[in-house]
């Protein structure tokens, strides 16, 4: 059991989320934005990722129960309307799953998702990131503003994110939980099985999807400035 992630709120974070989202609206209209982030996938079928939050100005003391040491792959991936870049699952040198942390991050970044965004010879392109300390470690915003510029959408970077909007980024709202109901239907048995599982849904995914998902994500724009930086009242995702 560990302490269920609540997020305190404080003066200035609604008016960061309207912020924010206002500077994604207005480079939606003109660039490409790219949302990234990584989550754990556990061999017992548990997901780690921004499913389980709590808005409060105190603490709640809610309690989450997890599994103590589990098998799990720790996979990124990002997600815009041109398509899916990803999965990349973090492994040592000798091939064996590993988290995340900075080095291993900037690695990916510079040896993955440049190269695979880079392919798409897509101009004037937004980074969205979230608050993780592995990326937003001065190393990894400065690797970041060679490529992006001021086009980036992070913690410590040129357009601020708050903390932990998982209200406001498909691959929490949607792609997480979409992979979850798909990977482990066969109840892999290995991480090798279960990878596999991944890879194989990740390419099944269609453009039309992505459109719906985009579709959806716009509308979330529109209402947190709209409502001057509330959470979304309700899940207003459909398929």
């Amino acid at each position: 059991m560990y302490p269920g992630q609540y997020i305190q709120v404080k003066g200035g974070y609604y008016s960061t989320r309207v912020k924010a989202m206002s500077v994604r609206i207005q480079a939606n209209c003109c660039s490409p934005q790219v949302e990234s982030d990584e989550a754990h996938f556990w061999l017992n079928g548990y997901v780690n990722k921004q499913n389980c939050r709590i808005w409060s100005e105190a603490n709640p003391k809610v309690y989450v129960e997890t599994p103590l040491h589990p098998e799990k792959l720790t996979v990124w991936c990002a997600l815009w309307a041109g398509g899916i870049i990803g999965p990349y699952f973090f492994k040592n040198d000798e091939g064996h799953n590993v988290t995340v942390n900075g080095d291993r991050y900037r690695t990916m970044v510079t040896n993955f998702s440049i190269p695979e965004l880079n392919n798409h010879d897509v101009q004037e392109l937004w980074f969205q990131q979230d608050c993780g300390t592995c990326h937003t470690a001065r190393a990894t915003i400065d690797l970041l503003k060679d490529t992006f510029g001021d086009r980036q959408i992070s913690r410590f970077g040129p357009v601020n994110w708050p903390p932990r909007p998982c209200d406001l980024t498909p691959l929490d709202y949607f792609l997480c939980g979409y992979l979850k109901s798909l990977v482990y239907a066969d109840k892999p048995q290995t991480l090798d099985h279960l990878e596999d599982n991944i890879r194989r849904v990740f390419a099944d995914i269609r453009p039309q999807m992505l459109e719906k998902v985009i579709e959806n994500w716009t509308s979330r724009l529109d209402y947190i400035r709209a409502s001057r930086g509330s959470h979304m009242p309700e899940i207003i995702f459909k398929m």
